[in-house]
């Protein structure tokens, strides 16, 4: 088994080989992504592997940073500026500001601009009923205007196509008549569910999608070809869970947050082998720090995720807070003379000053460099030599009246309690107290931090997992192979629906069982669920549990009470007197995959201590210099206690201990981080 997380600066490659597990680093190609991919591959041998298990970041970044193609947007005459309004939500800090403007609104940077929105003459009524019939003279007028702007996609929503699917099958097929074999996605295919602008913005989502990941997959599986791998190719999606490569392009908008979402599955994973199952997950990165919580050992999973303030995906998702918080975080000093860390990013071009590679403003990573936690002959595995000088000329080139220790100091401390915030908020968010979750440290630059955010978070403790540098990595060998599928009908949960609540699922069912393989058929769990609502709510109760087998008017009634339960779970509040309604039908095929082990680590003989390799100096943590003792990871055996200040290091990774801390090595060879 072989996964690979594309990050926005380094792409991690796992492999578990005869039950260890190989793990190969390199640095992010961000203009040809999959040669990054492709050399790791390569590096760590992909000729024996069965299945090559796939998640990135390179179509978020697309949407973010707005390197997109140019696409159209046809939907119901007079609506065309749904993409404008969005919900008319505000944030926090833009409720009293009347300068505030969405990210994608188009007084900013809108994904689709207004000349290429049209709106096509034509009506369905909520039943599905045609109240204007569709009307193709002038909808082959606007293509022909779209034609000339040279469109690469288009994307279809018109209103109510989530019941009646036939205006947009007709307009796709006249889309393809005037512009050729081009991507098209329509919304009754992509996200069939109610409310309009999240399923118009997924629908505008999937076309991007298509176009940056069909090419791209297509070069990625001919040069694993290439390497003599005859596996599958499988893709992650926004929950972690894996698909087809094939399956995964027919709607691919469910693969573009799936990264930041696999650390939290290996989380949760690891979390079950080792007795944590509370905790709050943080992946610190070169560009950002994801945030997650894993509750009772589950991931906590939303039906849909925001990739900007308002702009929604309707995707099943692990909720990750991501900050502009990594080991690439830019030092600045803003117009007020104050010293800022981040969001800004060096990335991995070009990077860090003490990177030597044209980068000139410091960064976290020349910060600990400087500090003397980072070893500059032992970066990234020993493969990348950093220069200390670089960074003290990058430092001291900051307009600041701050001497040079104050600014290495604040750096580091600033840095440290910007990922504490971003913890505190995600706990205070789900309403849960940190001092019953462990904090876990993973990517590279997790265990170098995250250590000294623990008293400011009040958390139980901090646990570096066993290779933490590519643990998102690892979460894609430790999750199972999933088809979803989803349909909305407003239905009163009655005896008399149970026929046409049975229909639903069965077709369902029926058209995931066709996607399978046949070597997955027998190995196949079918989960159903439905969102629910009081009748008169706006808002539903998501993955209520449904029964297996036939729906009778028996099993509505559970479902009913089952909808009940977990409505008073979340609000505390039980209506048994309220009809309910179902709104949306899921069904989950999930085949059950092999998982990462973890093995044993050995205890150290009696009497026996670990001895460190050497003693350092920390600067610029306190106002005086610290000696603390470095160690090896790999010389480190259960049941060994370490004292802070220490730094552990690793070929992809280094845990620092701050001053009154201890870490005891636990059985799988986990850092477990408390206070002593």
């Amino acid at each position: 088994m072989i996964g690979v997380d594309v990050g926005g600066t380094f792409t991690d490659v796992v492999a578990i080989e005869d039950g260890r597990i190989k793990t190969v680093k390199v640095s992010t190609d961000v203009r040809t992504t999959e040669r990054g991919v492709l050399k790791g591959a390569e590096e760590i041998g992909v000729e024996a592997a069965e299945v090559f298990n796939h998640a990135s970041t390179h179509g978020l970044n697309a949407v973010i940073t707005r390197r997109l193609p140019k696409i159209a947007f046809l939907t119901t005459e007079g609506h065309r500026d749904i993409l404008d309004i969005g919900r008319t939500w505000r944030p926090v800090e833009g409720l009293m500001n009347p300068a505030w403007r969405r990210s994608y609104g188009d007084a900013n940077r809108p994904l689709v601009p207004r000349y290429l929105r049209r709106g096509i003459r034509e009506r369905l009524t909520a039943d599905g009923g045609v109240l204007i019939p569709l009307d193709e003279e002038q909808a082959r007028a606007h293509l022909a205007v779209l034609r000339r702007c040279g469109v690469e996609g288009v994307a279809i929503c018109l209103l109510n196509a989530y019941v009646n699917d036939h205006h947009e099958e007709r307009l796709r097929q006249l889309v393809h008549e005037e512009l050729g074999d081009i991507p098209v996605s329509i919304s009754s295919e992509v996200s069939p569910l109610a409310k309009e602008f999240a399923r118009a913005s997924t629908t505008v989502v999937d076309v991007f999608m298509r176009l940056i990941y069909d090419d791209y997959t297509k070069r990625l599986d001919a040069g694993l070809r290439d390497l003599k791998f005859t596996g599958d190719l499988n893709f992650a999606d926004c929950a972690a869970q894996l698909v087809r490569s094939d399956v995964a392009m027919e709607h691919p908008f469910r693969i573009v947050f799936a990264g930041p979402a696999a650390g939290t599955v290996s989380s949760a994973h690891f979390g079950s082998l080792i007795g944590a199952k509370n905790l709050l997950c943080a992946d610190v990165g070169g560009t950002s720090c994801d945030i997650s919580i894993v509750t009772d050992g589950k991931p906590f999973v939303n039906t849909t995720f925001e990739l900007e303030h308002d702009l929604i995906v309707n995707a099943l998702s692990n909720e990750i807070s991501s900050i502009g918080a990594g080991g690439g975080s830019l030092v600045t000093i803003n117009a007020a003379g104050e010293l800022k860390v981040g969001p800004g990013s060096a990335g991995a071009d070009p990077g860090p000053a003490c990177y030597g590679i044209g980068g000139t403003q410091p960064a976290t990573t020349d910060t600990c460099l400087l500090m003397g936690i980072i070893d500059p002959d032992g970066f990234a595995g020993g493969r990348m030599k950093l220069d200390p000088e670089l960074s003290r000329r990058a430092f001291e080139a900051l307009d600041t009246k701050l001497s040079f220790e104050q600014r290495v100091s604040y750096a580091f401390n600033i840095g440290i309690n910007n990922i504490a915030e971003g913890v505190t908020n995600i706990a205070i968010q789900h309403g849960v107290d940190p001092r019953d979750y462990s904090l876990v440290a993973y990517g590279a630059a997790g265990p170098m931090l995250l250590p000294a955010v623990l008293d400011l978070v009040h958390a139980a403790e901090v646990i570096v997992p066993p290779h933490p540098g590519l643990f998102s990595a690892l979460g894609l060998v430790s999750t199972d192979l999933v088809y979803a599928d989803s349909r909305s009908a407003y239905t009163l949960l009655t005896a008399e629906a149970a026929e046409s609540i049975d229909k639903v699922y069965r077709s369902m069912e029926q058209r995931l069982s066709e996607r399978l393989k046949e070597k997955d058929r027998g190995n196949v769990t079918f989960v159903r669920s439905f969102d629910g609502r009081l009748a008169g709510q706006t808002w539903e109760t998501p993955f209520i549990a449904v029964p297996d087998g036939e729906i009778t008017a028996e099993g509505v009634e559970q479902m009913v009470a089952n909808f009940h339960e977990a409505y008073a779970e979340r609000s505390g509040n039980k209506f048994e007197a309220l009809p309910v309604q179902g709104v949306t039908y899921r069904v989950q095929a999930v085949v059950h995959a092999d998982k990462v082990e973890y093995p044993a680590l050995p205890e150290r003989p009696a009497g026996e201590r670990p001895e460190p390799t050497r003693t350092l100096t920390i600067r610029y943590l306190t106002g005086e210099d610290l000696p603390a003792h470095e160690y090896q990871r790999a010389d480190l055996r259960a049941g060994d206690a370490i004292d802070g200040p220490a730094v552990i290091r690793e070929p992809l990774s280094t845990t620092f201990l701050v001053p009154g801390q201890t870490a005891h090595v636990g059985g799988h060879g986990e850092l477990r981080i408390r206070k002593a």
